[in-house]
């Protein structure tokens, strides 16, 4: 049960029918307490809610369809759509993609259809969790306008939320609230006596606001349970002090999950790093992949990839290097392999670049697609069988080993082309010379006629 300083945050809740007798009481955190009810008490999302911005458009004028918002935890999309429920007098259903099934949103869009009315908005909270078929469950009230459809995800919509469903919607993407402005709104619930923590007699200065805002890692509702759960924790009537924040802060996680989009912006961040050569960066965005819980082997395939793909002939080192490191994770396992991670971190991250192999083979793909196959010639066919000679394969072909400089003249496609363009970079600068000085000898022999020279080997 609550004591006495703590039961005025336990606010009566509607009974159902499925609630025990006496069952009268719930416990709301701050953060729902705190919800905006209205636009204009949305923070941090200046640019979708600005004067001129589309949005607030929309919602004065009544006249929107369907609406994805997507963006981090805690920026205010569940807030955005109540406020634009509140706003324009609309019936708001909301659902959890988590919670729901198929029989529930069948009841929900049969009841919005029999009732144009009250102009429903279905709020589906983590709409990314629904499957295809779910989704496609909306499309039709939301193309016939029994319901205007309110999205909210953490992932990128492009790729969870079904083409259709997406065409019909507005897109609107949150970004992490600023620091700035989560402090301001943690005093301000610090000093509300209805809705905030007012009747517990708090105080904080600025700067215990801002570093409790920065741990929040742009996460409003993160930020106002982290105020919560600090206030609670104190004797009633006391000043939040720089100490506690750090207590506070020795026990917190940082926002990372594997499975939404930090884990590809915080990779993409790693591997970017390393490609512009700047290795205190690189380290970076790896320490707080690991800091967040990341697997090892994850960031270890991913150099793997960056040796051949970035760093290539520049230093072909970087290739065995790479795979060292994924076995060494293997092997070692975390902590220690930390050690081993940061020395191929750096190694890659100041190893000259070249994507000249990344981009040879695209051009011989694409010119596969574009041009079709060639086939194999004739001289460069198998001539192991007597049936295989008596075809004519491998006639004419010349055995490298037989011409100085192991050049012979020889085409090696039908049709020539040049996919490889080796560049001025690191250890490549030695075969981009070796290149230039075969097709030299190539030419000078003057022996680009297929027929020459007797059958050798294979």
């Amino acid at each position: 049960m609550p004591n006495s300083d703590q039961k005025e945050f336990f606010t009566e809740r509607p009974k159902s029918s499925s609630e025990p007798p006496g069952d009268h009481q719930g416990y709301r955190p701050l953060a729902a307490r705190m919800r905006p009810r209205g636009l204009s008490e949305v923070v941090g999302q200046a640019h979708i809610l600005g004067e001129d911005c589309l949005l607030p458009r929309l919602v004065r004028t009544d006249r929107f369809g369907s609406i994805i918002f997507y963006g981090p935890p805690g920026t205010g999309k569940t807030s955005l759509a109540q406020a634009i429920a509140d706003e324009t007098g609309s019936r708001f259903v909301q659902v959890n993609a988590v919670l729901s099934n198929t029989a529930e949103m069948r009841d929900i869009l049969r009841l919005a259809r029999h009732r144009p009315e009250d102009r429903t908005i279905v709020f589906i909270d983590e709409i990314h969790r629904f499957n295809k078929a779910q989704q496609d469950l909306l499309l039709p009230d939301v193309e016939a306008g029994h319901i205007r459809l309110i999205g909210a995800t953490t992932h990128n919509p492009g790729f969870y939320v079904n083409s259709p469903l997406l065409s019909r919607s507005h897109l609107f993407k949150l970004e992490p609230i600023p620091e700035e402005a989560i402090a301001r709104v943690l005093q301000a619930a610090l000093d509300d006596d209805a809705r905030g923590l007012g009747a517990m007699g708090m105080t904080a200065s600025e700067d215990v606001l801002l570093a409790l805002a920065k741990l929040s890692d742009g996460d409003l509702r993160r930020a106002l349970n982290a105020l919560e759960t600090l206030v609670l924790s104190l004797p009633k009537g006391q000043a939040i002090g720089e100490d506690d924040i750090r207590i506070f802060a020795s026990e917190r996680q940082i926002r990372y999950d594997a499975n939404e989009d930090e884990h590809y912006d915080t990779a993409s961040a790693f591997i970017k790093s390393m490609r512009g050569g700047d290795p205190d960066a690189a380290l970076y965005w790896m320490a707080k992949m690991l800091a967040g819980g990341e697997d090892p082997r994850f960031i270890a395939r991913r150099m793997i990839i960056f040796a051949s793909e970035d760093v290539g002939l520049a230093d072909s080192r970087a290739l065995p290097l790479a795979v060292s490191c994924q076995q060494a994770c293997e092997f070692v396992g975390l902590p220690e392999c930390q050690l081993n991670l940061a020395h191929v971190v750096v190694f890659l991250a100041t190893s000259p670049k070249s994507n000249s192999t990344t981009m040879a083979i695209g051009a011989a793909s694409r010119s596969i697609r574009e041009n079709g196959m060639q086939s194999v010639p004739l001289w460069l066919k198998d001539s192991h069988t007597k049936l295989n000679k008596s075809l004519g394969q491998g006639k004419g072909y010349k055995y490298n080993h037989e011409y100085s400089d192991a050049v012979t003249g020889q085409e090696y496609m039908e049709s020539p082309e040049v996919f490889y363009h080796p560049k001025d970079a690191g250890l490549e600068t030695r075969i981009k010379e070796r290149l230039e000085h075969w097709r030299k000898l190539k030419k000078d022999k003057g022996l680009g006629t297929r027929d020459q020279g007797r059958e050798t080997r294979d």
